[in-house]
């Protein structure tokens, strides 16, 4: 059972021959897992391009979006929520750790100060720790 579940959650191009067939049988069984499956590869898809816009590939969510809505509901609500963050990714391919490794930059420069009188105060420490860090 997980060889199943495991050739339904990895990409399909990176699927072993046995796993393959597995997941054909699996589709074969299940119709519904199958469009699911499907909408899964195109998503990642969309992700994967590295030479477009971010305006095609917003259009190409929107597509996703519409046939997936009925499939992955809480996704989709995921996706719409975050969907200026997604537009940023596609202008400028900032991944989740770039961000995090900011936040946690701010996190020490806070730490270090044992709290500041004001936020301009802050502000100006985290510019200028930028400022001459890069």
């Amino acid at each position: 059972m997980n060889d199943r579940k495991y050739g339904l959650a990895k990409n399909e191009e990176r699927l072993k021959e046995k796993q393959k067939v597995k997941l054909m049988l699996v589709k074969k069984v299940c119709p519904r897992l199958a469009i699911m499956n499907k909408l899964k590869q195109k998503f990642r898809k969309i992700f994967e391009n590295r030479k477009t816009n971010w305006l095609r590939e917003l259009l190409r969510i929107g597509i996703w979006h519409q046939r997936a809505k009925q499939y992955f509901p809480d996704s989709v609500k995921t996706i719409t929520n975050w969907i200026d963050e997604i537009i940023a990714y596609f202008e400028n391919r900032t991944r989740i750790g770039v961000v995090e490794g900011i936040n946690h930059k701010l996190k020490l420069i806070k730490r270090s100060a044992y709290g500041f009188m004001n936020f301009e105060d802050y502000k100006n420490r985290c510019l200028l720790t930028w400022y001459f860090n890069c």
